[in-house]
């Protein structure tokens, strides 16, 4: 099977240990992606509604990249700092997935890194 790695400006820039996002088998498979600015790489936002919303527009920029969108997203992995956050997070997650939204899991982030709330991983079909 091959493989492809998928690499885009639009997104923040990820760590040399891992791609923004990796193609094989008909899916893409995403990173856990930070509220990060493309730009900067600073966090953007101090609410988790604001990063969670930065995290999809992230991810939906990588998505982009390899042919998909965030409609074809099967499947959602949310890792959180705080547990408290999770109704927030909710609250902004069902913007982008109003119908029909992927199947999904959460997590707590298992160390603290100052000023992220949240980092999403995603499976979307190509």
């Amino acid at each position: 099977m091959s493989r492809t790695i998928v690499r885009t400006s639009n997104a923040a820039k990820p760590p040399a240990t891992y791609s923004q996002a990796v193609k094989a088998a008909g899916l893409v498979f995403v990173s856990g992606t930070a509220p990060s600015d493309p730009i900067t790489g600073a966090f953007v936002g101090s609410t988790i509604q604001e990063q969670t919303s930065q995290c999809f527009t992230n991810i939906a920029a990588i998505l982009d990249e390899a042919g998909s969108s965030i409609d074809k997203i099967v499947s959602v992995t949310i890792v959180l700092a705080d547990e408290d956050d999770f109704a927030g997070m909710n609250e902004e997650y069902v913007k982008w997935f109003p119908v029909d939204p992927p199947a999904r899991q959460a997590a707590k982030l298992p160390a603290r890194i100052a000023g992220l709330k949240v980092s999403i991983a995603v499976i979307a079909e190509e």
